[in-house]
């Protein structure tokens, strides 16, 4: 099981990128294998030499990730059909847990304003109904 651990798997461990069963998995192997915990001292050691390789820049630095104004325009529904089936396969396909965060934070926050409009648009009417009368 820990020979199926690549160097990549546990470079996005360092990165926080897997899931959090992925991350509890290696968690779990690093405690009950020496040699797991020393590949992974290894891979420090690089990085911290500086030892990268475009792979790796590219997935610490996120390229391949949308950005927040792109994923706040497909909740919206206002991207290109190209664009929109980038980003479901990135979010649903890859399972980039950084843009699920995003995206739900975006979520959220499209919801409390729809419930503050809401809210605002009755206390209006509600405060003008007295003049709608006279």
């Amino acid at each position: 099981m820990a020979s199926t651990i690549t160097d990549q798997i546990l470079q996005a461990y360092l990165d926080e990128a897997l899931t959090a069963e992925q991350m509890a998995r290696i968690e779990q192997l690093l405690r009950e294998d020496a040699t797991m915990a020393a590949k992974l001292a290894r891979l420090l050691g690089e990085r911290d030499a500086g030892v990268h390789s475009i792979g790796e820049i590219w997935r610490r630095h996120r390229i391949s990730c949308p950005d927040r104004q792109q994923l706040g325009s497909y909740l919206l529904g206002a991207v290109m059909s190209d664009v929109r089936d980038y980003i479901e396969f990135h979010i649903h396909q890859v399972g980039c847990r950084y843009c699920l965060s995003n995206l739900e934070d975006l979520r959220r926050s499209q919801e409390e304003s729809q419930a503050n409009t809401a809210t605002r648009r009755r206390k209006y009417f509600q405060s003008s109904v007295g003049y709608l009368d006279r």
